[in-house]
């Protein structure tokens, strides 16, 4: 099982950018697929993107050109690199790692974008 624990949120204002990070702990994360989801309030938890083991990454139609995820296997940290943020993108971002059955959350870092 893999602990995760995201940070980097807070208010920024619409254009602006913000980077999410996610550590790990607690066993082999190089192996695990990482994802960001985001749950604006009233709505339900959504995919933004993911990265696989092997580097190759998908984004949700909506933040494809803006959002790029990454990783650092060494560090053990998930990274989500938030660009010309749109007030829309107001959301609580969830990291998540994910292993066969292993299926991982950290706890979840505010967004809010707003001028």
């Amino acid at each position: 099982q893999v602990k995760l624990v995201g940070s980097g949120g807070g208010l920024v204002q619409p254009g602006g950018s913000l980077r999410l990070s996610c550590a790990a702990s607690g066993t082999i994360f190089s192996i695990y697929t990482g994802a960001w989801y985001r749950q604006a309030s009233g709505k339900e938890r959504e995919f933004v993107a993911a990265i696989t083991s092997g580097g190759s990454t998908n984004y949700a139609d909506s933040v494809k050109g803006r959002f790029t995820i990454s990783r650092d296997n060494a560090k053990k940290t998930l990274y989500l690199q938030m660009n010309t943020l749109k007030p829309e993108d107001t959301a609580v971002y969830y990291c998540n790692a994910r292993f066969g059955s292993n299926n991982c959350w950290g706890q979840g870092t505010q967004v809010t974008v707003s001028s």
